[in-house]
């Protein structure tokens, strides 16, 4: 079975080191200490979170013939046959892929009413239920985009031959 595996970026993972260094450092040389405290114990935790990122080598998202993998989305594959249709979210220069998937597929429909009241929260702001995050890789989120809804519109015997021409153009 061939998969296409988007990992983690190292780029964004050394620019938040970096810009956290940065306010790190304006932190230490402020008069007021209550404000450089503040500075300090916030942006000092971004060095734990870049390091993190960098270490953890497992991958993001997963696409193969089976669905789709997301492990900030759902802890098992989406299959191709529950997507109904998929979209670019963009909020705040971070990229989102908003799947649309049948109702009685949401994962939500299980959960407490506090967690159907977020997902509403979530559907307000022009999101779905199931969305994959595209902040922490480098993918270009229209040819991703296009991708998704070419393998969920795709016969499953053509899959294989777009998960392959993903591989070799994204």
């Amino acid at each position: 079975m061939t998969e296409f595996r988007l990992y983690n970026s190292r780029g964004k993972a050394l620019r938040l080191m970096l810009m956290c260094a940065a306010l790190v450092g304006l932190g230490c040389s402020l008069i007021p200490h209550w404000v450089s405290g503040v500075l300090i114990a916030l942006f000092g935790l971004g060095f734990p979170v870049s390091i993190l990122r960098l270490l953890d080598r497992r991958p993001q998202i997963i696409v193969n013939e089976v669905g789709v993998f997301s492990r900030a989305t759902h802890p098992e594959f989406i299959n191709w046959e529950i997507i109904r249709d998929s979209y670019l979210a963009t909020i705040y220069r971070q990229q989102a892929i908003c799947l649309v998937v049948d109702e009685a597929f949401e994962p939500s429909r299980t959960k407490g009413k506090f967690r159907q009241g977020l997902v509403k929260l979530n559907q307000m702001l022009g999101f779905q239920e199931l969305n994959i995050p595209l902040a922490n890789v480098d993918v270009d989120g229209i040819r991703f985009a296009e991708l998704i809804l070419a393998m969920r519109s795709a016969e499953p015997s053509e899959r294989e031959r777009l998960v392959k021409h993903a591989i070799a153009n994204l």
